[in-house]
């Protein structure tokens, strides 16, 4: 059973990591995109926001789908069908292919995030310990690598369709032999705690704290990604060059810091982990607010990816303690407001710049962070009957 659970546990990681690099390939090359297709400025928002919007929708769908079929089955076909839509966006020349393209990833990508997540939940609760930091840091991985396969592309002058093509190459096979290994953990046949019902809006009232978790979380992300390259050169008067660092620097401290994470719950537990990542991101975003030049920005930056690290794969692990007999439907739901916050941050950010100033915009999601630290309860194990928020697992540790 050891074995059968480390082998699941690598096939996942493998899953999410694969995960990451497609995802940073597709939004890295968005200028070379718009300009292969002739996207214009006015219609690219529209692009971009369909894509998040159509991962709801293939999250909701991987729901009902898990109810019937395990979501291993789910995440084995989602990911190839991701892989080959960006190649797709590669391939196409026309915009109605790109539309079609996009369409198929951002429905991929929704089934594909919830099913990830599914399995992780359930296999962190085989393990009976904190595992789940661990996943998202193959998928930081995963964001790092992709990132840099764009970079030479980019620089190379490379064409999309001969950019994604090795990465898909290699890739998909991977990812199809790893899918042979995944473990259903088998949730669902764990009692429900007492009061809650696995399809009714008692669900949701329960869940509602980890859906804004979540929320404010991706909105926080969304804006380093799309904000911290203006931010420094624009209002902190950086160089064109300095000013792609932070993101870069945001993605290591993500990676490390997920990477270290799970020690860190199994140490202190849940709670104490998710109220330091969201003082240590709150204090970073008032740093960026308040930084006098380039180096204080960056180190702002810096302290927001070791903080904003740990917030999500918490939040799915969370899900999974507070419904153990419907982690499955808890994860999808939640999955959702992953993309509410990721299509909120960017245009929040921007208009609040706009209409004030950037430095000013900067402070909304340290607000938005700060306000995790009221819903840092619901991150303890369920039934918390210590009192002490750290979670207690029922299963022997497998190493």
């Amino acid at each position: 059973m050891t074995h059968v659970l480390r082998r699941g546990r690598a096939s996942l990681a493998l899953s999410f990591f694969a995960q990451g690099v497609a995802f940073a390939l597709l939004v890295t090359r968005i200028p070379a995109i718009q300009d292969r297709y002739g996207v214009s400025d006015a219609l690219l928002p529209a692009f971009l926001a369909a894509v998040p919007i159509l991962a709801g929708v293939g999250s909701v769908t991987t729901e009902r789908l898990v109810k019937r079929i395990p979501p291993s089955r789910v995440l084995r076909w989602s990911q190839p069908v991701v892989l080959l839509a960006l190649l797709g966006v590669g391939a196409g020349e026309r915009m109605v292919e790109l539309g079609v393209a996009l369409a198929a990833f951002g429905l991929a990508v929704g089934a594909l995030d919830a099913s990830m997540n599914m399995l992780g939940v359930s296999l962190q609760r085989s393990y009976g310990r904190s595992i789940m930091l661990s996943f998202h840091a193959a998928y930081s991985l995963g964001g790092i690598v992709g990132a840099s396969l764009a970079w030479v592309g980019a620089h190379w002058d490379l064409a999309l369709f001969v950019s994604y093509l090795p990465v898909v190459v290699v890739l998909l096979p991977a990812a199809l032999v790893g899918s042979r290994w995944y473990v259903d953990g088998g949730a669902g046949k764990e009692a429900v705690p007492e009061g809650t019902d696995a399809s009714g809006p008692v669900v949701f009232k329960w869940l509602l704290p980890l859906c804004l978790v979540m929320t404010f979380a991706y909105i926080g992300d969304s804006t380093v990604s799309n904000w911290s390259a203006k931010y420094l050169q624009d209002v902190l008067g950086s160089s064109e060059q300095m000013a792609t660092v932070p993101y870069n620097v945001y993605m290591v401290t993500t990676l490390v810091g997920r990477a270290l994470g799970d020690f860190g719950v199994r140490r202190f537990g849940a709670v104490v982990v998710v109220r330091g990542g969201s003082l240590v991101a709150a204090a970073g975003f008032a740093v960026v607010a308040s930084a006098p030049g380039a180096w204080i920005g960056m180190l702002g930056f810096t302290l927001v990816g070791v903080g904003l690290c740990v917030l999500v794969p918490q939040t799915f692990a969370a899900a999974g303690r507070l419904f153990p007999g419907a982690s499955d439907a808890a994860v999808a739901r939640l999955n959702v407001f992953n993309y509410v916050g990721f299509l909120i941050g960017s245009p929040l950010v921007g208009a609040l710049g706009d209409a004030w100033s950037y430095r000013g915009a900067m402070l909304v999601p340290m607000v938005l962070v700060l306000v995790t630290l009221g819903y840092a309860r619901s991150f303890a194990a369920q039934p918390d009957r210590y009192g002490d928020g750290h979670e207690r697992p029922r299963t022997v540790d497998v190493g």
